[in-house]
């Protein structure tokens, strides 16, 4: 137990992490068996996932090209789908091998990272409400205006160096920026031609402003590990190969025709918001469930009379409380590669994130549990011939979860709604889910409403379980 413990407190601790160990990244993903590409699938017609004959799968201009690199390598393809502000920290502590996500090639980025040659050249346009069409038509009427982007995005610099005078709002995904456009709160969105024109085909209110940007068009490339010659040389060929033979118009081609399939919005992604549920509930069921065991020794740690292990259960429910989660689940994600050299999955370090948040929490409301038990009730076990240890077990301990048994229901609510959280690293709950239909089938609103009254009925449920379990327990008072 203390191992396990000291584990944990050095994954979240250790801030600094460390420089990923020399060697070309392909010798590292062919010992591997597989090529792991990193990508934010909430992109059409760049990258998305759609249904097809009852199965989830990836489509889009950048997966295609995944799959010619991955073929032309005689490697399995692996694709890891996370949020874009997430890409470049997954690629630089090892987690993925490559990035194909749109991306720019920017100075910034090339500090970072290398680029393969680019294989796509696009322009950015400025979409806005049909409505605005005649009063929005350059760039001086957007002064004071509301621009929407995605987040550390070219289309970001775009509007902070072209539109000065506008206030730009950074978002982390296209769907959000959408919906912000859609809402009104935002004038106008700098996006891609090949996006805004699938966005375009699905909102009629949504139109082109007639503003040309003097830095509109940028090429799209790889995102590929410092110094690993080997992998830089193999994209590249695949790359050449693309160009000479023009296939990304079969690429996009490809992708227009998976994005527009016939069906219901339910019979469409309803398989989606189903996978999604039943890993919101693994989540939450490990993080509280585990989060308790050791919560109850760090609660027994810090009522205890030993100085050293009290002071390491202090320091540990301190710091964990005095954190957020986001926090947590990125340093434990790119932690335990950086730091600890393992390879866990997004699955893996999202359930010990939760454990670790919830053990620190649940340790307090343990320890509160116990010290509302009358001090007369372990006098009165020892008086019996019981030792403090089996007073503890046999007397206390009930006491006190009959006692904390209400916050721990509110703790298991409180998991589910924040196990969301885990979608930034690509873990595939519910929230997750809502994000993956939200850049399918280009409504931002639909699978939020979806999502949320699922959640509704998640923590509703639950909360008529756990009353009822309280009310089995005061049958005894």
């Amino acid at each position: 137990m203390f191992i396990f413990m000291c584990a944990m407190l050095l994954v979240v601790f250790v801030l600094p992490f460390k420089a990923e160990a020399a060697g070309d990244q392909w010798d590292k993903a062919k010992e591997r068996g597989e090529l792991r590409v990193g990508l934010s699938a909430d992109y059409a017609p760049y990258e998305f996932e759609h249904t097809k004959d009852g199965q989830r799968e990836y489509a889009g201009i950048d997966i295609e090209l995944a799959k010619k690199i991955a073929k032309d390598n005689n490697i399995k393809l692996k694709i890891v789908n996370m949020q874009f502000d997430s890409l470049l920290g997954a690629l630089k502590t090892g987690k993925i091998d490559m990035i194909i996500s749109g991306m720019a090639p920017t100075p910034e980025r090339k500090k970072e990272v290398d680029f393969s040659d680019d294989y796509m050249e696009v322009n950015q346009r400025l979409i806005i409400q049909k409505k605005d069409k005649d009063k929005l038509k350059s760039i001086d009427d957007f002064k004071g205006k509301m621009i929407g982007v995605q987040k550390q995005t070219t289309q970001e610099e775009l509007a902070k160096s072209e539109m000065p005078d506008s206030q730009v709002s950074s978002l982390t995904r296209v769907p959000e920026v959408i919906m912000s456009l859609n809402s009104g709160k935002i004038d106008g969105m700098i996006i891609e031609g090949p996006v805004a024109d699938a966005y375009l085909e699905k909102n009629p209110n949504l139109s082109y402003s007639d503003v040309k940007f003097g830095d509109a068009d940028k090429t799209t490339a790889i995102a590929l590990p410092k110094n690993s010659p080997k992998l830089m040389d193999r994209v590249n060929k695949s790359v050449k190969e693309v160009k000479d033979k023009h296939l990304i118009k079969d690429y996009k081609d490809k992708a227009t025709e998976a994005m527009f399939d016939d069906g219901s919005f339910f019979s469409k992604y309803g398989s989606y918001f189903l996978h999604g549920i039943g890993y919101t509930i693994l989540l939450s069921f490990l993080g509280v469930v585990a989060g308790a065991i050791i919560g109850c020794f760090l609660a027994l740690m810090k009522i205890g009379n030993s100085k050293i292990l009290k002071a390491i259960a202090s320091v540990y429910i301190e710091f964990i409380r005095g954190t957020p989660l986001l926090v947590q689940v990125f340093l434990v994600y790119f932690g335990t590669t950086a730091v600890l050299g393992l390879d866990l999955s997004a699955l893996i370090c999202g359930i010990i994130a939760l454990i670790i948040n919830c053990s620190a929490y649940i340790a307090e409301i343990i320890r509160a549990g116990i010290n509302a038990v009358d001090n007369g009730q372990m006098e009165a076990a020892r008086s019996l011939g019981l030792n403090k240890s089996q007073a503890m077990n046999k007397v206390i301990m009930p006491q006190a979860i009959k006692n904390i048994l209400p916050a721990l229901g509110n703790e298991f609510v409180t998991v589910i709604k924040e196990s969301s959280i885990v979608s930034v690293i690509g873990v595939s709950e519910l929230m997750f889910n809502a994000q993956v239909v939200q850049g399918a089938s280009f409504d931002p609103f639909t699978p939020l409403l979806v999502a949320a009254v699922l959640y509704f009925v998640l923590t509703f449920t639950l909360s008529r379980v756990m009353y009822f379990a309280e009310r089995r327990f005061s049958v005894s008072d």
